[in-house]
């Protein structure tokens, strides 16, 4: 049975731990795939959510998929904010970046960046971004 962004929202909340963030990101990396394979055959909604459990969760290693997630169309790359990598902070977030050797490490730290200096992270704050995405996921 397929799961949307209701479903997820009620199955793992918006801090699933454990095995639970393991089902988000198996549920994100089906949804990347299908919207990689024609953008809108996942469901981008379903995406952002997921993308907001694992900024919640704040583990770096979460931080590529996250960014993946952003890339895998142009839908998807404008409804995922750049500021949900960074649920471990933003220093944190660039240092991991600058120490992975993938271009798409390169690339995200080269987004952030740009959006940094843009202004896109005045006032930004893990626990203020997620307060964020709780007052707009609560009904």
């Amino acid at each position: 049975m397929a799961m949307d962004e209701d479903e997820c929202l009620h199955r793992y909340g918006l801090h699933p731990v454990g095995a639970d963030l393991d089902e988000v990101r198996g549920l994100l990396r089906v949804h990347i795939r299908l919207e990689q394979q024609a953008q809108g055959d996942g469901d981008t909604e379903l995406t952002k959510l997921c993308c907001v459990q694992l900024f919640n969760a704040g583990r770096l290693d979460d931080v590529l998929l996250i960014w993946t997630a952003k890339c895998a169309s142009m839908d998807a790359g404008c409804s995922i904010d750049i500021q949900l990598l960074c649920g471990s902070g933003l220093t944190r977030t660039k240092a991991y970046l600058l120490s992975q050797c993938l271009p798409e490490a390169e690339a995200a730290l080269q987004r952030l960046l740009d959006c940094e200096k843009a202004g896109g992270f005045e006032d930004f704050s893990v626990e203020g971004h997620s307060a964020q995405y709780a007052a707009y996921y609560t009904p």
